[in-house]
């Protein structure tokens, strides 16, 4: 059981980095980038998210060729570790066309979640 769970950790998004047990969702949102088609630069460091995205409420609300992130935060219910996930896109004629998936996993973004 011990492997199964290391698998599900690297491959669910979904799946606890730390205990490796399923976590459960508390907050998915979704935000607007200052980036336009041909000008995605990746970030990784928390602080660049936090001053730059954008809330909306909607795809529709995004301008074209902008790029768009879905952030969506986890919890363990085991060992109470969190972890925020954001996946950069840009819409493009209702599909999404995935640049990156960052996570970050100490603290760095869960206000952003909580607002």
């Amino acid at each position: 059981m011990g492997l199964l769970r290391k698998m599900c950790s690297v491959f669910h998004d979904d799946w606890c980095s730390k205990c490796k047990s399923q976590m459960s969702e508390t907050g998915r949102k979704l935000y607007m980038l200052p980036m336009t088609v041909g000008h995605y630069i990746s970030h990784k460091d928390a602080n660049y998210y936090r001053k730059n995205l954008i809330k909306v409420e909607k795809k529709a609300d995004i301008p074209t060729a902008t790029y768009a992130c879905g952030a969506i935060s986890y919890w363990c219910t085991k060992c109470g570790h969190r972890a925020v996930k954001l996946s950069i896109f840009l819409p493009v004629r209702d599909v999404e066309k995935y640049e990156d998936t960052i996570y970050f996993e100490n603290g760095e973004l869960d206000e952003l979640l909580n607002n």
